[in-house]
């Protein structure tokens, strides 16, 4: 379906019964809500409500003109949510959607009960580098960083995969402008401050083979938010989600159990 927030058509998918325990999912940069897919197998659906949405710029969902802030992205992740009436969720964000899911539970935390931070940092680069991928891009395409970006994502082995193929076949699909709206975005945040003062269930993902947000980086977030729990899935790269979803799903399924997310969880 598609949900209109901030002036854009959003595409998201909402499944399994409307009063179970919530769980959200925002992907990372350059592919779409399908990313998800295989974690999904993984998890007890029928007693979960589900939510995955394509942001602005990428997949199904509506390309407003760039470049985006962050605040913009975590807006729509609110408005999103707001128009779907939920409260109390987990929300589960990979890269850049793991930055989403520290905004949206600095602003809002009535919405959000626990985040699970996949890959992500507080801050994600140096702006120049940022401005470097976007000159690069506008002058030679998206097609000119798939390589350098599937390397950076997967571990070797995995990157003579179909699977790898098809991601990077979805970063060229992706939406040019929406991709450096996107870049402009991660660009300009920097969550250290605020996400310190996050008091919330959090649970960290890494990958030992991640080239974009290394262990070290996503601990060092993780480590912000008191009493949070980092697992680093050593074989993993920066989708675990794709090359382990087994595992990621595994570790999620106990994060909720732990916290009590679960078809006995009364919700708000």
């Amino acid at each position: 379906m598609r949900v209109e927030v901030n002036g854009t058509q959003l595409n998201v998918r909402d499944t399994g019964p409307r009063d179970a325990p919530v769980v959200v999912f925002s992907h990372a940069l350059g592919v779409n809500l399908s990313v998800w897919d295989a974690v999904l197998a993984h998890l007890p659906t029928d007693t979960l409500r589900i939510i995955r949405y394509d942001m602005r710029g990428h997949g199904d969902s509506d390309v407003p003109r760039g470049p985006y802030s962050m605040g913009s992205l975590i807006s729509d992740a609110e408005q999103l949510l707001d128009a779907l009436d939920v409260r109390d969720c987990v929300f589960v964000g990979s890269s850049i959607g793991g930055m989403i899911a520290q905004g949206l539970a600095i602003k809002r935390l009535d919405q959000i009960r626990a985040i699970v931070l996949s890959n992500t940092a507080a801050k994600l680069g140096l702006p120049s580098v940022w401005d470097a991928r976007i000159t690069q891009i506008r002058a030679r395409g998206l097609e000119s960083i798939v390589v350098p970006t599937l390397e950076r994502w997967f571990a070797p082995d995995f990157r003579t995969t179909d699977e790898a193929t098809h991601w990077g076949n979805a970063i060229m699909d992706t939406d040019q402008a929406g991709y450096l709206g996107c870049c402009a975005a991660i660009s300009g945040t920097d969550f250290y401050t605020p996400t310190s003062g996050l008091r919330l269930a959090c649970l960290g993902i890494a990958g030992g083979h991640d080239g974009s947000t290394p262990p070290d980086l996503v601990r060092e977030t993780i480590n912000l938010i008191p009493g949070s729990r980092f697992e680093l899935m050593r074989k993993s790269g920066h989708l675990p989600c794709v090359d382990a979803p087994k595992d990621f799903a595994a570790l999620l399924s106990a994060f909720l159990t732990e916290i009590g997310h679960t078809a006995h969880h009364d919700t708000k």
